[in-house]
């Protein structure tokens, strides 16, 4: 299973929200391509970047910061946050980032999502953002009445690399996995499932093994990082590296035998 630190923006500094929270933020470190570089001498073999400023506006804010981790790293990074149009995915992927991460539109505008993966192939996911199992939209702000469950299989149908599954009241909380969503979601698509949120020790890394044959191929780990809860480096050698891109495309499609 592959182990992805994540470097959440927020006003060019990498920070840490609770719940989703911009009014519960801690600040780790004023250069985020620092940080970055930090985790790739740890064994990190990817990056998960987060425009929390882009999210909340509804259009990439931290592009200087972006392009500065893309270029001090050799690694591939994934980037989500405002990603709301054409232009603002192809503005991303031109300055160095491997895959865009679309949330809102999945719920808003799917026919958009559908285009930009016949489009980039490989290179485009979607983050399914949860709130009592409905998905949460614009920077985790509004609340939609879309069940994740029945969101994960209609963008599994349009081409999307992976879906990232985030239990918001999880995230920042280090209280666990929510290992029974993470079960549901990913038993309803045959694309691989990243899971992200509450992840506190490598105890909660190892229970996410047991959904590796359903395709939770990756795990996002942030706050436990920044706070030494968890280190990336005893991680790796616990549940990873991982690949998941090299999974074949029909790899958990047993759920729908």
């Amino acid at each position: 299973m592959e182990v992805i630190p994540a470097i959440d923006l927020l006003e060019g500094r990498c920070v840490r929200l609770y719940q989703g929270d911009y009014d519960r933020s801690q600040v780790f470190d004023d250069n985020p391509a620092d940080v970055a570089k930090h985790w790739v001498e740890q064994g990190a073999s990817r990056l998960h970047v987060v425009d929390l400023d882009g999210a909340k506006a509804g259009k990439p804010v931290n592009l200087d910061a972006i392009a500065k981790i893309a270029e001090a790293v050799s690694v591939p990074i994934q980037v989500g946050g405002g990603l709301r149009d054409y232009a603002s995915v192809t503005t991303l992927l031109g300055i160095g980032v491997q895959r865009a991460i679309l949330g809102t539109i999945a719920v808003e505008q799917p026919q958009l999502v559908a285009d930009l993966c016949g489009e980039f192939p490989g290179q485009i996911l979607v983050g399914i953002d949860a709130r009592n199992g409905k998905v949460a939209t614009r920077g985790w702000l509004e609340t939609s009445e879309v069940e994740a469950t029945a969101l994960a299989p209609q963008i599994a149908s349009m081409g999307v690399a992976a879906i990232i599954y985030t239990d918001i009241h999880r995230d920042g909380t280090l209280s666990g996995p929510n290992l029974d969503a993470l079960r549901e979601l990913a038993s309803v698509t045959p694309v691989p499932v990243i899971a992200s949120g509450g992840v506190s020790s490598l105890t909660d890394l190892l229970s996410l093994l047991a959904l590796e044959s359903l395709g939770v191929c990756g795990v996002i780990v942030g706050r436990a990082l920044y706070t030494g809860n968890v280190s990336l480096k005893e991680a790796l050698r616990a549940v990873g590296p991982g690949r998941w891109q090299d999974i074949p495309p029909d790899f958990g499609s047993s759920a729908f035998a």
